[in-house]
């Protein structure tokens, strides 16, 4: 067969890489060919670069481009190792490969909706036609199966590979995981950090949750062991901050927005979300009365220089309808929608 690229980029999608589970062409992991005579020279990113693994993955590349291109040819293959979990494209994950996009939602103190912003979120991308999975990782207080009227549900178990995968449950064409599947609704959950973080990591490592176009977390509020957990084993894309427009919200979210820039974490801030930002009387829409204070969030959007994804006014009905488990982003037409539906665009 004859030596050029195409015929070597054929032999070499037969080498699959270890840990991803793939072909290296199909990942993308092989780059700069260049050949001369019967001697070929590229590239190769490898998940892990252990010695051990590195001749493994040579051997298989050279054996696959005798046996396909030609007997005597021989490689030159310059191994690296790829960048950690949250800097590579999807496809080259461990965790969650199929998933495109993966987004935490904070907020710096409790009480201020953060957990009503990502059932909205998550319900509104799904309104979109976007593939949408909801984990609630809010451990000691999880709140979304109340939101999506699935309290009484329990995920089902699937076999694939010869591992039980847990099977998220659907809702509003949600796939939906919370720690509240697994206790009982009056049951408060006591549980140390340790514990917590595994039971949290088995949502995303132990479930099945297929091809997605965005995995929303909805994180305690604060910061702590869980948002650890987090950042150091799931490859976040980034992070929504979620705060009222008052000088005591304002503070904590400040501190939520530092934790993710902070080197050692250094997770994209995607933006800040201002909810509760004003009310406007039913009967008289033009009208806004701010009672937290007006643009707070705004302000510190812009001092921090992070972008103001949206404003939620306060709204009965946004109570209402997480009460009831229906999000009020399916409320079509309405003030609440519109604004949860604009926050959806703003970082589709």
């Amino acid at each position: 067969m004859e030596i050029n690229k195409e015929n070597i980029l054929k032999a070499l999608a037969f080498v699959i890489e270890p840990d991803l589970k793939k072909d290296i062409v199909e990942l993308g992991l092989v780059s700069d060919i260049q050949i001369d005579a019967k001697k070929v020279f590229f590239n190769l990113k490898v998940s892990n670069p252990a010695l051990h693994n590195k001749k493994r993955i040579e051997e298989a590349c050279l054996h696959q481009l005798k046996f396909r291109v030609d007997e005597a040819l021989e490689a030159d293959i310059n191994i690296q190792a790829l960048p950690k979990e949250n800097e590579r494209p999807s496809e080259q994950r461990k965790i969650l490969p199929n998933v495109k996009k993966i987004i935490a939602i904070s907020s710096g103190k409790g009480g201020v909706g953060k957990s009503t912003i990502a059932a909205n979120l998550a319900a509104g991308m799904a309104k979109l036609g976007k593939k949408v999975g909801l984990v609630d990782a809010d451990i000691y207080g999880p709140s979304i199966p109340i939101m999506f009227d699935v309290m009484h549900e329990k995920p089902k178990v699937k076999e694939i590979d010869g591992k039980n995968y847990m099977l998220p449950v659907k809702s509003y064409g949600v796939d939906i995981l919370s720690i509240g599947f697994f206790s009982d609704v009056n049951q408060a959950v006591v549980w140390r950090g340790p514990m917590a973080s595994k039971a949290l990591t088995q949502m995303f490592t132990d479930a099945y949750w297929g091809e997605l176009d965005y995995l929303f977390i909805d994180l305690p509020p604060g910061t702590g062991d869980i948002h650890l957990t987090i950042v150091q084993s799931i490859p976040l894309d980034g992070a929504i901050v979620v705060s009222t427009p008052q000088t005591v919200a304002l503070a904590d979210a400040q501190k939520g927005v530092a934790m993710f820039k902070m080197p050692n974490i250094n997770i994209p801030v995607i933006g800040l979300v201002e909810n509760m930002a004003y009310f406007s009387p039913p009967d008289m829409l033009e009208k806004k009365y701010y009672i937290f204070g007006k643009d707070g969030v705004k302000s510190l959007a812009e001092k921090l220089e992070v972008p103001l994804l949206g404003q939620i006014p306060i709204v009965e009905s946004i109570r209402e309808a997480g009460d009831v488990g229906r999000p009020s982003v399916l409320q079509d037409n309405t003030p609440q929608s519109i604004a949860f539906m604009e926050l959806c665009k703003a970082i589709s």
